[in-house]
């Protein structure tokens, strides 16, 4: 068995991650390939003294790879994604984080999910993910246009609000006034567009969620449309400029460009170990069921 592995280093939590990691598979005669900044980061931190083969790219990965392990937090599986890209290589991720709902995999329990690895004993969730595509081409976006949460706008230099006029199917839905929109795929509905007042959506929704962020119209609400919609903005202000973020990479665009927002053409698998599902984990993320009041 290949297995690629890529994580964020947290002085106080990653260490022993990776130490369980590196001697269970060691231990069970699993190919390990690293990333190639993350085992430069390894040797620096003198976490391993081995030699390992590297990869960089999602042209680095095929399918003789069983899947990625992502060590750290949501955030470090937004940034395997970009990775794995379409190579169909599924990502697991244990979590050296907080708050997360993509690592599933507790750090108290490497050990025993990493034997489910071994066994093949788990199921795979596809992800639908968002491309973006900017009138007139921005250099920033064209580089890596997908997003796994959300493609996001925002206001950027001022306090002023924007004005985001959006299109669905061609169809003018509405003129957003408000400090920006968030346009959200199940998986992103967890984050930044639940913060916003938007919907939970479950991972296997075939569905996108539109939530603005402090609308200045209160009856501006989240909207949830199929996720085969073609969506179209359009955004002016006071500034020259606004922002655009999919998940964390964050570009400039010019005043009155246009934006295309469609679901790609590729999906992200994430790796489900027996028992840790999308519901457990929104219980005991959101601490549903339980009575805090004494």
């Amino acid at each position: 068995m290949k297995v690629a592995i890529y994580g964020q280093y947290y002085q106080n939590s990653t260490e022993p991650i990776i130490k369980d990691i590196f001697l269970f598979f060691n231990s069970n005669n699993v190919e390990m390939v690293i990333e190639e900044d993350f085992l430069k980061m390894l040797y620096e931190k003198q976490l391993i003294n081995a030699e390992y083969n590297t990869f960089s790219s999602n042209t680095s990965l095929d399918d003789s790879f069983e899947m990625l392990i992502s060590i750290g937090g949501d955030g470090t599986i937004l940034r395997a994604a970009t990775l794995v890209r379409d190579s169909g290589v599924p990502i697991l991720g244990i979590n050296a984080g907080r708050l997360g709902f993509l690592a599933t995999v507790q750090k108290e329990k490497i050990d025993s999910f990493l034997q489910f690895v071994v066994d093949k004993n788990y199921t795979i969730s596809e992800r639908t993910l968002l491309s973006l595509t900017c009138d007139p081409e921005n250099d920033a976006i064209a580089e890596l246009n997908f997003a796994m949460n959300e493609v996001t706008i925002s206001r950027k230099d001022t306090t002023s609000m924007i004005t985001v006029e959006t299109y669905l199917n061609n169809e003018y839905l509405t003129s957003y006034w408000a400090d920006g929109l968030i346009i959200s795929t199940p998986t992103g509905s967890t984050g930044y567009s639940l913060s916003c007042g938007g919907p939970l959506l479950t991972p296997d929704v075939k569905s996108l969620v539109i939530t603005p962020i402090a609308p200045h119209n209160l009856t501006a609400r989240p909207l949830v449309i199929p996720d085969d919609t073609e969506i179209k903005l359009r955004v002016s202000g006071r500034e020259n400029q606004y922002l655009v973020s999919l998940d964390s990479r964050i570009a400039s665009v010019k005043n009155e460009s246009v934006l295309t927002i469609n679901k790609t053409n590729f999906k992200i698998k994430m790796v489900e170990i027996p028992g840790e599902t999308f519901l457990k984990t929104l219980r005991n993320k959101l601490l549903w069921g339980e009575d805090k009041r004494n």
